[in-house]
């Protein structure tokens, strides 16, 4: 069977802070990313999303997961540990990408099996260019499984 890598990503971005999510929208570089791109603003939200559970029954598989750490109704860490440890989903990269510079909090993503941590940037300009370099990397340059 011969894939297509040039399909569309789909990216899954949870965070509860609306100027976060719209400037990390606006970082997005490819037209088609951030098209296909995907914002729940909590933890069962993403959940939710991610099972393909009511409201999200027909919701695609995210290439990969952007997530916030702190969010309301289910923390990033036990959202963190529900994805890396669901047969399903485990395989789905998941970047952390928070305020926080925490070395408990590095440590215990890791622990949970995240696949980077990056600490939000107080500049703009940096903050779009962190938003690029993921993007850059994990759906440009990494091989991402099909399933």
């Amino acid at each position: 069977m011969r894939v297509d890598h040039r399909r569309p990503k789909t990216l899954l971005l949870v965070e509860d802070d609306p100027a976060d999510a719209r400037l990390t929208m606006e970082g997005l570089r490819s037209p088609s990313v951030r098209d296909a791109a995907r914002v729940v603003s909590d933890g069962e939200q993403a959940l939710a999303f991610l099972r393909n559970e009511p409201p999200y029954e027909t919701a695609p598989r995210p290439d990969l997961v952007i997530l916030d750490l702190n969010l309301p109704r289910r923390r990033g860490l036990d959202l963190l540990a529900d994805i890396k440890t669901d047969e399903h989903l485990r395989s789905i990269p998941v970047v952390v990408l928070t305020t926080s510079n925490f070395e408990q909090d590095i440590s215990a993503c890791y622990a949970r099996q995240a696949n980077c941590f990056v600490t939000k940037p107080g500049d703009l300009h940096q903050y779009l260019a962190v938003i690029a370099a993921i993007e850059g990397f994990w759906l440009d340059v990494a091989r991402l499984p099909e399933d």
